[in-house]
């Protein structure tokens, strides 16, 4: 799981608007890619050179410019001056500890987003920020690295399935906010199956190992929680915002989004409370394995105290030649068998005693 807070003392002290990478080093260059399409027109294509994709400004399609990796605070610098993004936007871009949020300018509409997938190979919950600009006739996406869930996008736009090709910037945006909270579902559903193998575990066998998974849970479902709850208010202000930018007829794909926001909400607030449940499980199985331990330590040190005590008194050695009253047992041929089997009687009598009582 990623942290919970990323280190942002490289930014302590900076003039606003400087532009410095808050996120983890990366060796590979930015991969910068552009889907170009309209009813009848598409075209897909990387690019290499910045005026490549400034030619995409001033046309009719809609272009969908994604850029994979932002380390490279010169390119991310460039492209801002020439899409007329604000330094302040740039500088939130960069910085991938941003919260959740969105905020409208004159010419575009700026949105933040936790992109979060399962990663199988790790066995872990992956989290990156993605941030999305919305203008007239084009979004651009700024990702930390390659590999999202867009690929779903991608194919509806090639294969012009749906309506995505007969729409305008303000849909696409919706798309790609909508695959960003449905992926939700599928981390929800990872988590769904962890929590119901735990509890399980937990009242059969729990050891030290579930208790690490339980506290591993509980980090999930905060950094979830604190994920999702800000991405209700972006999209909340996005259906209340009056903007040119986004039409009528999109805002109400937009609501959709808020309920599916909703119901994951919903869903990390359930999960919330059973991971709380599973701790107090575990707990409980721990407090009833060592009562049924100190129960049994208990029934033997029990029977041992009487005959503990008998061992005590043969073993006191008084000589039985200077009075008759000094242990006459230790002059009789039996005395030793005799004393084993009033232990081996107390014992039998206890153990009888503690199964009519059900303490057995």
């Amino acid at each position: 799981m990623s942290k919970l807070i990323k280190k942002q003392s490289k930014t302590a002290g900076q003039v606003p608007g400087t532009l410095v990478y808050v996120g983890e080093k990366r060796a590979e260059k930015p991969n910068i890619t552009v889907i170009d399409y309209g009813k009848e027109h598409f075209e897909e294509k990387g690019v290499k050179n910045i005026e490549e994709y400034f030619g995409y400004k001033g046309t009719n399609t809609i272009t969908w410019i994604n850029v994979n990796g932002l380390q490279d605070i010169e390119l991310i610098q460039e492209l801002g001056g020439k899409f007329d993004i604000h330094q302040l936007v740039l500088e939130d871009i960069v910085n991938t500890g941003q919260r959740p949020k969105m905020e409208d300018s004159d010419n575009y509409i700026f949105i933040v987003l936790k992109m979060i997938y399962f990663d199988e190979s790790k066995n872990d919950i992956v989290s990156e920020q993605v941030s999305l600009i919305l203008a007239k006739n084009f979004v651009i996406t700024f990702q930390e690295k390659e590999g999202d869930v867009f690929d779903g996008v991608r194919e509806r736009i090639r294969k012009a399935k749906g309506r995505i090709r007969n729409m305008g910037t303000d849909y696409l945006a919706y798309t790609i906010i909508d695959a960003v909270v449905d992926n939700y579902f599928v981390v929800m559903e990872n988590i769904s199956e962890k929590i119901e193998g735990m509890e399980n575990g937990l009242i059969n066998n729990p050891t030290p190992e579930n208790l690490q998974t339980i506290h591993g849970l509980k980090r999930d479902i905060i950094f979830l929680r604190k994920t999702v709850w800000p991405l209700r208010e972006v999209i909340s202000g996005i259906e209340k915002n009056e903007t040119p930018l986004i039409q009528k007829k999109t805002l109400m794909y937009f609501r959709d989004v808020y309920d599916h926001t909703i119901q994951v909400i919903d869903t990390i607030e359930s999960f919330r409370d059973t991971v709380s449940g599973l701790l107090d499980i575990y707990m409980s199985s721990i407090s009833n394995r060592m009562n049924e331990v100190m129960k049994v330590l208990t029934i033997i040190a029990t029977i041992f105290i009487p005959i503990t005590f008998v061992a005590g008194i043969y073993g006191m050695n008084f000589d039985p030649s200077v009075s008759k009253f000094n242990m006459p047992e230790l002059g009789w041929p039996f005395g030793y068998i005799f004393a084993l089997g009033i232990m081996g009687v107390i014992a039998i009598g206890m153990l009888v005693y503690f199964r009519r009582k059900k303490w057995l």
